[in-house]
């Protein structure tokens, strides 16, 4: 079964290792690396890496394409970006793995041309004759409509796909409109969705059971360290990981939308999905690269993941 992701908004991260960080001083890195990035770029990452089947397009800087087209041609990623001009904006992340800290400094993106919004949808269509399953990742470049998710929803869900949303703010509520399949929006993302702080476990269950219509079957609001909340219809499962040395946060989200994918195309019950969703996001936080950790280090967080009903 084949997976498309669709990042709208990639990026190069420039990830700097600053070991005792400090605001407004000299500070001395210890390593410094380059990745190609963007929210459904590292899904398609991480669901290459455990041997599925992956495509990927959104937009993509012409100027600076060689660090994408190197890492797609190495995880035989099929790529379907569009090129457009200029260059991929370059995110810069000040690791601290000493205090587990993780500064972010993210650009806005660079604007496509009009032309390139019908390319894209195009490329999709063309996606949706092999890809079942659709992964809609991240924020959007200046200048493109919050509609624009909602509008590939609608695309896809003629054609009968399925199909998970992570993004934010005005680009998720329009998507939501539009019903994909499953919704993983972080706690901060479910509070802009509600209006108001969601301080407890049955107001984070409420603001979530309120998403799910005919067409999104699950909610999964991820919580940090305290976990992840999966709400369906019937049932509210809460996944808390078991505890790890944080190397990096970033990525964690990512990874935990490759692991419901994963889990879903494998048939796992809610439960397990929550594991291997879980299981997925530890993996990424404990380790500095964007790779997931060997099948047995999985399979000990998949053990170790707590579930319990809501």
């Amino acid at each position: 079964m084949k997976i498309a992701t669709v990042t709208l908004n990639p990026a190069i991260d420039q990830t700097v290792r600053v070991d005792h960080f400090q605001p407004n001083r000299v500070n001395r890195a210890q390593e410094i690396r380059f990745d190609a990035s963007g929210k459904g770029v590292n899904v398609a990452s991480f669901l290459a890496g455990y041997g599925h089947d992956i495509a990927v397009t959104g937009f993509l800087g012409q100027a600076n394409a060689d660090i994408f087209e190197q890492f797609f041609t190495s995880r035989g990623i099929d790529d379907y970006f569009v090129r457009i001009p200029g260059n991929t904006r370059i995110n810069v992340k000040v690791v601290d793995v000493i205090n587990q800290q993780t500064t972010d400094i993210n650009m806005p993106g660079q604007p496509p041309p009009p032309e390139s919004m019908q390319t894209l949808f195009r490329a999709i269509e063309a996606l949706a004759r092999s890809c079942d399953w659709f992964v809609l990742s991240g924020s959007l470049p200046p200048h493109v409509p919050v509609t624009i998710y909602a509008n590939i929803i609608t695309q896809l869900k003629q054609q009968k796909k399925r199909i998970i949303l992570d993004t934010s703010q005005e680009a998720l509520r329009a998507g939501i409109s539009a019903g994909p399949t499953i919704l993983k929006p972080n706690l901060e993302e479910l509070q802009y969705l509600s209006g108001h702080a969601l301080t407890s476990e049955a107001e984070i269950q409420q603001a979530a059971h309120q998403l799910l219509n005919e067409d999104i079957e699950l909610v999964v609001v991820s919580m940090g360290k305290q976990g992840a909340m999966l709400v369906e219809q019937t049932t509210t499962l809460i996944a808390t990981p078991p505890t790890v040395t944080v190397k990096k946060t970033f990525g964690a989200g990512d990874a935990m939308v490759a692991g419901l994918v994963t889990a879903h195309i494998q048939g796992l019950s809610l439960a397990d999905c929550a594991r291997l969703a879980t299981a997925f996001s530890v993996g990424t936080i404990a380790h500095l690269n964007y790779d997931l950790p060997p099948p047995d280090t999985l399979r000990h967080y998949f053990q170790q993941v707590q579930i319990r009903n809501y």
